[in-house]
C-alpha cells in the first residue's frame, strides 16, 4: 500500500487543524475551570473575569496560529492554484486582523508596539 504525498500533506493539515480546535478547547475550559475555582473560593468574580478572558484570548489565539498553518500546509502542497491561493489569503487576512484584535484586547497594545516598562520614570531620569 503506497501512501502519496498528497494524502501525507492532507493529513498533516488535518492534524494541525485538530490540534488548533483542541487547543482553544482546552484553553477555554481551564480558563474557565480557573475562574469558577476562584470566584467561588473568593466570592469575588469581578477580580478573576479580566484573567479569565485573557486565558481564554491567549488560547484563541494560539489554536489560530495552528488553524493558519494547516490552511497554509493544504493550500501550498495539495492544490496551489490561484483560486486556492486567493482564498488562503482570504483565510489568513481574517485570522491576522482577528489575531490582532486580540492581541490589542489582551495586552492594551498594538503587536509592535514596545511593552511599557515597570519601574522607570516618565522624564527619564
Amino acid at each position: 500500500m503506497t501512501v502519496s504525498t498528497k494524502e501525507i500533506v492532507q493529513h498533516v493539515g488535518a492534524l494541525l487543524d485538530l490540534a488548533g480546535v483542541l487547543v482553544i478547547a482546552v484553553g477555554v475550559v481551564v480558563a474557565a475551570v480557573t475562574f469558577v475555582h476562584r470566584a467561588l473560593r473568593t466570592r469575588d468574580p469581578v477580580t478573576y473575569y479580566p484573567p479569565f478572558r485573557q486565558g481564554v484570548g491567549r488560547a484563541i489565539l494560539l489554536g489560530l496560529e495552528f488553524l493558519v498553518a494547516g490552511d497554509i500546509i493544504r493550500t501550498v502542497a495539495v492544490s496551489p492554484t490561484f483560486h486556492s491561493v486567493g482564498v488562503l489569503a482570504l483565510i489568513v487576512a481574517v485570522r491576522t486582523f482577528l489575531s490582532f484584535s486580540l492581541e490589542v484586547e489582551l495586552e492594551g497594545r498594538w503587536p509592535w508596539q514596545a511593552r511599557a516598562r515597570r519601574g522607570t520614570s516618565a522624564g527619564g531620569g
